[in-house]
């Protein structure tokens, strides 16, 4: 059940990747704000697939976006502050991760 959920979600962030980096029409005649646009989309669906795949319990809850600079913004809500550690790690040893800014909070719930 557990490999049949990390598949689903790494194919998800594959396609909504993709999605994003096709999704922008205003792109410099140069392409390059293009390119850093790809370049952000993939970052920010590594750190996702990464943490689909370290199962850990709240990454429904942990919202990722990447600048063109490579900085990673985590937010959103997690179970223990455990959790939140784990996922900043994540994030940080990922591939083209420049820097992480951590605004995930725990949740009540």
């Amino acid at each position: 059940m557990k490999s049949m959920f990390t598949a689903a979600c790494v194919l998800l962030a594959t396609l909504l990747g993709s999605a994003v980096a096709l999704a922008d029409e205003d792109a410099t005649a140069t392409g390059s704000h293009a390119v850093a646009y790809v370049k952000d989309s993939a970052i920010t669906t590594k750190v996702k697939t990464r943490l689909a795949t370290e199962h850990l319990t709240s990454v429904t809850r942990i919202h990722v976006d990447t600048d063109k600079e490579g900085v990673v913004w985590l937010s959103g809500t997690a179970k223990t502050q455990a959790a939140i550690r784990e996922a900043v790690a994540i994030a940080r040893q990922t591939e083209g991760v420049k820097k992480v800014h951590n605004s995930i909070t725990i949740s009540n719930d």
